[in-house]
């Protein structure tokens, strides 16, 4: 175990992609497998424990999440001896490809879900579609899908202008339609800003007796950043594995949120277009006093002034 632990401590972040690639493929074949698939795609596997996290990143994601260029899963392998099956594209493809197909198959048909006690798919955006998706090869897994599509299915998604580029793709052959893949699921998990219009549509067509939906409002475009800088993301993947994230344990973690800039900009932002001063201040003082934010303390004095001559009423410091 320790010698899998200094392999997965490795700083990757100064390597050009060929040599970064290279050594992916070193360590995941001194550790368990590694699999080419195609121009686009790879797969690496790291075999440890008997919980399974399945993982699909980008190539671009890796290098911009991690100071250290390591696929997210790394961090679980050497925190909890989870072992980890990474799923890597160049870009967003969606992972719609007839290669990632039949390696899915191929797992199938050696039974390799069935070697683990639990199994836990896990991507965000395109990837979060891809984890619901693939999934289906997994009956009883765990999903955990940060604002996931539900397809880019023209007839049935034209309203998400944001992938064009992506419509001549089928989303209607194998391992299509993401939110029916979670049917042999034993849960899911989409985490989403409601108030990021095009995501909530999508999360909306998840609707299943086995999807709890997660609504996280004011965190933006980049959900997955957000619970990365908020440092939970991990726990709740954690807890995924384990069987014991909730409704409440994760509003619970998410209480983070009240120290994090990015929220807290978008909930002054909201609130702003709303044209509620009193409420700007209120949440102004109280940033303030808890955190150095500069931003914010501008923001309250400006505010002072208003209130100072007759825009709105100051709250009182009991409010």
């Amino acid at each position: 175990m320790q010698e899998v632990i200094d392999a997965l401590d490795e700083d990757l972040s100064g390597l050009k992609p060929a040599q970064w690639k290279a050594r992916m493929a070193e360590i995941a074949e001194e550790n368990g497998l590694f699999q080419d698939l195609g121009d686009r795609h790879f797969a690496t596997f790291i075999d440890q424990g008997n919980t399974l996290l399945v993982t699909f990143e980008t190539l671009q994601g890796i290098h911009n999440l991690s100071d250290q260029a390591q696929p997210l899963g790394f961090d679980l392998v050497r925190n909890l001896g989870w072992s980890h099956l990474c799923l890597v594209s160049d870009g967003d493809t969606w992972f719609r490809d007839e290669q990632i197909y039949a390696f899915f198959d191929q797992l199938i048909d050696d039974g390799f879900f069935e070697e683990f006690d639990n199994v836990v798919f896990y991507g965000a955006g395109p990837c979060g579609y891809s984890a619901a998706a693939y999934s289906v090869a997994a009956p009883g897994a765990t999903v955990l899908a940060i604002q996931p599509q539900a397809t880019l299915d023209p007839r049935m998604t034209e309203w998400d202008d944001r992938f064009v580029e992506m419509r001549r793709t089928s989303f209607t052959d194998r391992y299509g339609y993401a939110p029916d893949m979670l049917d042999a699921a034993d849960h899911a998990f989409i985490i989403f800003d409601p108030y990021e219009r095009l995501d909530a549509m999508h999360a909306a067509l998840f609707a299943r007796p086995n999807v709890t939906r997660l609504r996280l409002p004011f965190m933006g475009a980049a959900v997955q950043t957000r619970l990365i800088e908020m440092e939970i993301l991990y726990s709740i993947l954690s807890k995924v594995g384990s069987g014991k994230l909730t409704q409440q344990s994760f509003f619970k973690l998410a209480r983070a949120r009240r120290n994090n800039g990015g929220y807290l900009k978008g909930l002054m932002a909201h609130i702003d277009n709303q044209d509620r001063p009193y409420l700007v201040a209120l949440l102004c003082r109280n940033v303030t006093q808890r955190l150095r934010a500069p931003r914010f303390r501008r923001r309250l004095q400006g505010l002072k002034k208003r209130a100072e001559a007759g825009d709105f009423t100051w709250p009182s410091e009991r409010s």
